[in-house]
């Protein structure tokens, strides 16, 4: 349990068709030069990483021929071996696995890790809305599944909005809160605008990523002057060339994480320690509470508190309102509450 919570508070702190031939040389030669300088091409690409119901989620029931992983508290996480969107297995993929298997070992195992902690959640959340359960990796891509991650793009949490964007789906940005920073409501925000990049990308779960990543009027118009308006898995590699660097790399990156993650010990990750899962109950405080004097009433770290909610960007609730703070399931809020009463 201290190591895990060591490691939070690390997180606080963390035109003419190419023949098959020419293809190959001009990917080869653009990996050997991203050899030289791995990390500043596969940063960008994984979001600059460096960077009220009680209980919590649980996990969504897996499919037939899953790899479960498990928790410290038994609690079971499993990851399909089968994929629910296009796999790919060429030399874009193979060199992000590559780099994520041993450039990038230490980061690649604690993102691992962290599946323990968010994998439930958004693999229930993907479940109510009928997603590929493979957007998983999408995520884990983005920020290393830390909250707390911050990008030079001023992109913030898990799944990495940026204010504009995620005020249009409904997050709280303000000096107090930063709704970006909670996995909770920054995953439903994130899942319903893949839903509908998506749906507006044709069906394809690729270019619907690729959107989220680089915008999809972009996309939408290099489809459509590039590919002749054909939407599918398919025309992501046909206009790949025409992509922003980074959005070029962001599906195979995905793709490649997903692959690990599918057979960690395969790729030499068999001593993974998976992080418990975010799970919390709700205390009602009032305006302005800082989360030391909840931490002192329910009697634990205040630790604790900062790592369930880390969308509370002052460690305390906003002055203008009642606030839900989440504190561990096995918390007595009756003591807590004769506490404040004495």
């Amino acid at each position: 349990m201290s190591d895990q919570k060591d490691r939070r508070r690390e997180d606080r702190d963390t035109g003419r068709k190419e023949t098959d031939a020419s293809r190959a040389k001009r990917l080869m030669q653009r990996m050997r030069h991203r050899r030289t300088a791995a990390w500043g091409v596969a940063a960008g690409t994984l979001g600059g990483v460096a960077a009220a119901a009680s209980g919590g989620a649980q996990p969504a029931k897996a499919p037939e021929g899953a790899i479960a992983f498990r928790g410290p508290d038994s609690t079971g996480f499993r990851i399909s071996s089968d994929w629910d969107i296009t796999p790919a297995d060429n030399e874009q993929v193979n060199f992000f696995k590559e780099f994520l298997q041993w450039k990038n070992k230490d980061k690649t195992k604690l993102w691992l890790e962290r599946l323990g902690r968010y994998g439930p959640m958004i693999q229930e959340k993907l479940a109510e809305r009928d997603m590929p359960q493979d957007l998983l990796w999408l995520a884990t891509i983005e920020s290393g599944l830390d909250p707390n991650a911050y990008s030079k793009a001023d992109a913030a949490g898990i799944w990495q909005f940026i204010a504009e964007t995620g005020r249009r789906y409904g997050l709280e940005i303000s000096e107090y809160v930063d709704e970006r920073r909670d996995p909770v409501k920054s995953t439903d925000a994130a899942l319903d605008y893949l839903k509908q990049l998506n749906e507006r990308m044709g069906g394809s779960w690729y270019l619907a990523a690729a959107g989220y990543n680089t915008g999809e009027n972009r996309i939408e118009r290099i489809v459509n002057q590039r590919a002749g308006g054909d939407f599918s898995d398919d025309t992501f590699w046909k206009i790949e060339k025409f992509l922003p660097s980074e959005t070029r790399d962001y599906v195979p990156v995905m793709l490649a994480m997903g692959t690990i993650a599918k057979d960690p010990a395969k790729y030499g990750f068999g001593d993974l320690n998976l992080q418990e899962p975010y799970a919390y109950k709700e205390m009602r405080v009032p305006a302005g509470t800082r989360l030391d004097d909840v931490a002192k009433q329910i009697g634990v770290d205040p630790e604790v508190l900062y790592d369930l909610n880390p969308h509370l960007v002052k460690k305390m609730t906003p002055p203008d309102r009642d606030w839900d703070v989440r504190i561990p399931v096995d918390t007595d809020t009756a003591g807590a509450a004769a506490k404040r009463t004495a």
